[in-house]
């Protein structure tokens, strides 16, 4: 069956309660999915279990699922009775599925599926002491900024606040809701809840509605703090293959349709890691396919604002307001990293569930912090440009450094964020960052960056570094290359 002729097909099982868990599968949307399976070689009964076998190794068919009696399949693939018993008897044998008595014919294995790995972003805070620190994107602090912090009163604030709710100050909150409506997105308090940093925000909202078994959709390409969190729970990222201007927007919906996903996760303005920006066609459609299949969908808008031709674009929400779309963002690549506040923007019911979430990690976000955080909001326009302007001027000092060391490399330049990702020639990425690491230059492979695909020949090069060091480790990876590539 072709992928297109997946596409416009039904979904094979609906979730029970919408919730990614065991599915009830029906005779006739499994019998589109089954798509020409008599054309294959073989009986009618090898054939039939092959094409059932593929939908679980693709994850169409998940275990636990129960699939339909013999004798409605049969009537909807238009074969005997015979046939269908015979090629569950097959899978049986084989042990895809699980035949009992009064319970029918379901999927095998648990829907449990805890990761037996590392944590793939563990990779990123793993620099040496001695080495030039190119694997995370730390952005610079804007002048700005400093002047704000050295005037902060933190004894005022002791003697004013004595705790935090566990969704954030009452005026933060109110804060962070004008900030979001002045940027295009109509947002109330009630909407919003304070974390400490984005990342606790994609950490609270996956704990909370993916369970073991479930499929996540994210990029190709994604970042690993979305990834880890998920595979932590049991659940799979799947990534969806992209284009040049972000994620592949038809492929999105082929894989909603055949993998069921109870939430999407998509960095669509100055992706990391490849700096990508989705056009507006492309970001209304994203908007409307969550509409349409009623699926939450996480927007990372941490490096929105981190833009070099000051376009920035405004939010899955603002474009559908009746998607259930999540954003995720933050204070960290504009005003100071340091401070560790972000926030997440979704509906009431939801950030309440959130905040009695949030009270069993940490309570709340530092009083001090949220207390500062007024006062960097307050001058957000300011900063932001700041930022954008540093981290773009950084950029357009790289790329020659880049072109002069490393010839044959290629990458197209950003037009936001934080880093720039480049192609290796030939050879591996993860082999060569292995050899830069012994030459005190730490920097990620794209391995780092896998959703679900290997992707090994590419290095992401931040540019937040000062330049003197960003000078320094061009040339050295340069020298690498020259001396014997991967």
């Amino acid at each position: 069956m072709s992928a297109d002729d997946r596409a416009t097909s039904p979904p094979v099982a609906t979730r029970l309660a919408a919730t990614g868990r065991a599915a009830e599968v029906s005779a006739a949307a499994l019998a589109t999915r089954l798509g020409r399976w008599v054309a294959a070689d073989g009986s009618l009964t090898a054939s039939l279990a092959g094409a059932l076998d593929a939908l679980v190794n693709s994850g169409e068919l998940r275990p636990g699922d129960r699939l339909p009696s013999e004798r409605a399949l049969a009537a909807a693939v238009a074969v005997s009775r015979g046939t269908v018993v015979a090629a569950y008897a097959a899978l049986a044998d084989r042990g895809v599925v699980d035949r009992r008595q009064g319970s029918g014919t379901r999927v095998a294995g648990s829907a449990v599926a805890l990761p037996a790995r590392r944590a793939q972003g563990e990779g990123l805070f793993q620099a040496a002491p001695a080495s030039i620190d190119l694997l995370r994107a730390v952005p610079r602090m804007p002048a700005r900024t400093i002047e704000i912090v050295r005037g902060f009163d933190a004894a005022l604030v002791a003697e004013t606040t004595i705790d935090s709710d566990p969704a954030g100050l009452p005026e933060l909150r109110e804060r962070i809701a004008r900030l979001l409506t002045d940027d295009g997105t109509p947002t109330t308090p009630e909407q919003v809840i304070v974390t400490s940093g984005a990342q606790q925000a994609l950490s609270l909202v996956i704990d909370e509605l993916v369970s073991p078994g479930d499929v996540v959709l994210s990029e190709e390409l994604s970042w690993p703090g979305l990834v880890d969190p998920v595979r932590r729970r049991g659940a799979r990222v799947h990534g969806v293959p992209m284009t040049p201007d972000g994620v592949d927007v038809e492929a999105l919906e082929a894989a909603i349709i055949a993998l069921r996903p109870v939430l999407i996760a998509l960095n669509p303005h100055h992706h990391n890691p490849t700096g990508s920006r989705m056009p507006a066609a492309s970001r209304l459609a994203v908007a409307e396919l969550s509409a349409r299949y009623g699926i939450r969908v996480i927007e990372d808008r941490v490096l929105a604002n981190i833009s070099f031709d000051g376009v920035v674009p405004v939010s899955l929400a603002a474009l559908r307001p009746d998607a259930p779309v999540i954003v995720v963002d933050s204070l960290s690549k504009w005003a100071w990293l340091g401070l560790r506040i972000g926030w997440a923007r979704a509906d009431p019911v939801l950030i309440r569930r959130l905040r009695a979430s949030r009270q069993l990690v940490d309570q709340a976000a530092s009083v001090p912090a949220q207390r500062m955080a007024l006062g960097l909001l307050d001058e957000a326009p300011t900063l932001r440009r700041d930022a954008s302007a540093t981290h773009g001027a950084a950029l357009d000092r790289l790329v020659p450094l880049v072109r002069e060391h490393l010839p044959g490399w290629t990458f197209a330049v950003p037009r936001g964020g934080l880093s720039l990702w480049v192609r290796l020639p030939s050879g591996s990425a993860t082999a060569f960052a292995r050899r830069a690491a012994l030459a005190a230059v730490a920097v990620a492979g794209g391995s780092e960056f896998a959703a679900s695909a290997p992707a090994d020949d590419h290095l992401r090069i931040p540019f937040t570094a000062s330049d003197e060091l960003l000078h320094v480790a061009i040339e050295r990876l340069g020298r690498l290359w020259r001396e014997g590539g991967d």
